[in-house]
């Protein structure tokens, strides 16, 4: 094979790969990403907010879900990472939100649940989160909260399931 020749399937295998990638790109930027925010309850009643370290704004804590993973699991996985507590059991469904603004960084549909959880509360990952802390219903902090998380808090205490 001359050099040309070689030129020839170098350029088709530089568009093929191209063209894969954006095919990649494609899939993973112009399609909503699944997550889940979590409302945990201590046994006590009160329940767990995050203050995220890349706003400063409280938030429930929660997460993406990974390829391979399940809702329930993510939710167990996510609230450990972040507030170091154990899932006890997922109570019920509070909401999927889906608007594409919800999340300012990308197009996300966050499925929300309440969560029975036990343990101390201790930040696990201090790149996202900077305090962790449990408030009683009628005393949580002034808003706004990250995210969308006001209205999916205040749909939670009004006993809604939600699909927004």
């Amino acid at each position: 094979m001359n050099i040309f020749a070689l030129f020839a399937v170098g350029i088709q295998s530089t568009r093929s790969l191209w063209r894969f990638g954006q095919t990649v790109l494609g899939v993973i930027f112009r399609h909503p990403v699944p997550g889940t925010s979590i409302i945990p309850i201590l046994p006590d009643g009160r329940l767990v907010l995050i203050r995220r370290r890349d706003n400063g704004l409280w938030a429930l804590p929660g997460g993406m879900v990974d390829w391979g993973e399940d809702i329930p699991s993510t939710v167990d996985r996510e609230l450990k990472e972040e507030t170091g507590l154990e899932l006890v059991k997922i109570r019920r469904l509070v909401g999927v939100y889906s608007a594409p603004d919800r999340d300012p960084r990308i197009h996300s549909i966050c499925v929300v649940v309440e969560a029975e959880v036990r343990g101390n509360m201790e930040v696990q990952d201090t790149l996202e989160v900077m305090d962790i802390q449990a408030f009683h219903p009628d005393s949580l902090p002034p808003e706004p909260m990250s995210h969308d998380h006001t209205q999916q808090l205040q749909d939670y205490l009004k006993g809604l399931t939600t699909l927004a």
